[in-house]
């Protein structure tokens, strides 16, 4: 979760935070939901960390079917 989501691929896209996306080169946004209540972005946030991968991929796949990278999209 993060207020500021051109930052956060920055810093992701360089390597500067550590975990899953450093760990295996994550460097494409290919997903994200907006939230107006933090509450419910962190919310959503502990739900998504609990789903298999498999329901992940599904999400992704049904917004993104071609994995596109969304930040430019999302700077426009």
């Amino acid at each position: 979760m993060t207020g500021d989501l051109a930052n956060r691929r920055w810093q992701h896209k360089s390597d500067l935070i550590g975990g899953f996306t450093k760990k295996y080169g994550v460097h494409l946004l290919v997903w994200f939901e907006e939230w107006s209540n933090i509450g419910d972005a962190i919310d959503r946030e502990k739900q998504i960390k609990g789903w298999n991968r498999a329901w992940m991929i599904n999400v992704i796949e049904k917004q993104n079917p071609t994995w596109k990278d969304l930040y430019e999209d999302f700077l426009r």
